[in-house]
């Protein structure tokens, strides 16, 4: 890939010689956890191409917009309304937060017990190691902790940035405050990009959205057969590649990956045999943080759901479509994405039944709840996670990692041990 692109990532400023190394080493880490896998299904090779081509193709499609005009958001999180980005003919990207790349320099504007998300996209940018980033007319952030809210401080001396408020409880007042900041952003789009949202072009773009989350529901709908069709890792890729490629290519590219595995199941073929049934909850797993699936898959577990800003938190809810002006449509997106049950949110009741409703109907044997270091939400709700766990019967394994693979072996003895336990 690289010879083909090396003159466009040259215009975007990258460091080209540190570029070549981690797309070196994210060649490999993907090899190892992905293509080694057995039983997989063939409308995986699209997810592998785009994987491959994610600096490059996907990079040059971004290019090739901005030179006709259209403008590209970067956002961080799902609480971001993309339909107001795409309402406006402009593209809406995730930004590289899941590898430690970057580091050192991140560490000299950040302290070291900043949480790893975060100091991965600071040093991303810092580092000049990610094209998305350069890509960028503006880059969207939030208050969904305090750790970002005040990284994003820092984060405006290198890169453009608009900073949304999210509430953080649901009363009437709050869901006011997040009006006014779904308008404040609509205006701030329409703002960037010269073009005014009407009610047409959001109903088109709610439609388009919506129709990546039904077939991404489709999919989740799909993996929880009896023997599971597909594995963890492979729908996690899935999930984490919907941040970054075409929203309409990627939606008929999974619906033909639902179509192969609607036949799969018909077959009654399985992707683990034996392997006991578990669910991941908790903080977002951002490309290529692959670590602790891997790890859970590689034990004798299969992973058949993710509660997870990457996973259903990102897909569960659709915006209603059936407004036909312009204020009703906005009312139903401030109403859908009030529906997340992020950890920012205080108290949080919506979350735990979310949680345990959900290991009920995948049967899964135990929930594994992932807490990034640092990362002071998640890492103290999942004492309530465990105890409604608890209380339903379901037992839930406690982890607790960055991006790091010094913890791998600890790791594994601990996933193991549970594994044994649930089986």
């Amino acid at each position: 890939m690289a010879g083909s692109y090396e003159a466009m990532w040259e215009k975007l400023n990258l460091d080209l010689e540190a570029h070549a190394g981690l797309l070196e080493v994210l060649g490999k880490f993907y090899g190892d956890i992905y293509l080694s896998q057995d039983k997989r299904l063939r409308g995986m090779e699209y997810l592998d191409f785009v994987l491959s081509e994610i600096h490059g193709l996907r990079i040059k499609e971004l290019q090739e917009a901005k030179a006709q005009g259209r403008k590209v958001v970067g956002t961080f999180c799902v609480f971001v309304p993309e339909e107001l980005v795409y309402a406006a003919d402009a593209i809406q990207v995730g930004l590289c937060a899941g590898a430690e790349a970057g580091f050192d320099k991140a560490e000299k504007i950040l302290p070291r017990n900043t949480c790893a998300l975060i100091k991965s996209f600071v040093g991303f940018k810092l580092s000049r190691l990610c094209p998305f980033f350069e890509s960028c007319d503006l880059i969207v952030g939030e208050t969904t902790c305090d750790g970002k809210k005040k990284a994003y401080e820092i984060f405006a001396d290198y890169a453009p940035v608009y900073v949304m408020e999210i509430p953080q409880m649901k009363h009437a007042c709050d869901r006011d405050l997040w009006k006014a900041e779904v308008l404040r952003f609509k205006e701030a789009v329409e703002k960037l990009t010269g073009r005014t949202i009407t009610a047409e072009s959001l109903k088109k773009a709610v439609r388009l959205i919506n129709d990546r989350r039904r077939v991404l529901q489709r999919l989740n709908r799909l993996r929880a057969a009896e023997p599971t069709p597909i594995s963890g890792r492979d729908v996690l890729l899935v999930n984490q590649v919907s941040f970054y490629d075409d929203p309409a290519r990627f939606t008929q590219k999974i619906s033909e990956l639902c179509d192969e595995l609607e036949q799969k199941i018909a077959r009654g073929e399985g992707v683990a045999d034996g392997a006991q049934r578990v669910m991941l909850s908790g903080c977002p797993m951002a490309i290529p943080n692959w670590k602790l699936p891997y790890i859970i898959e590689s034990s004798g577990a299969v992973v058949v759901g993710e509660e997870s800003c990457v996973g259903t938190r990102n897909t569960r809810d659709l915006v209603d479509e059936s407004p036909d002006t312009l204020d009703a449509l906005l009312d139903a997106l401030v109403d859908r994405y009030m529906r997340i049950d992020c950890a920012c949110f205080t108290p949080n009741q919506e979350r735990l039944d979310h949680i345990v409703a959900m290991a009920r109907e995948l049967k899964v044997k135990g929930v594994i709840h992932y807490g990034l270091s640092f990362c002071q939400p998640y890492g103290i709700e999942s004492f309530k996670v465990e105890k409604a766990l608890r209380q339903a019967g379901i037992p839930m394994l406690t982890i607790e990692t960055d991006y790091s693979m010094e913890d791998v072996e600890q790791l594994k003895t601990r996933v193991e041990a549970f594994v044994e336990m649930i089986r």
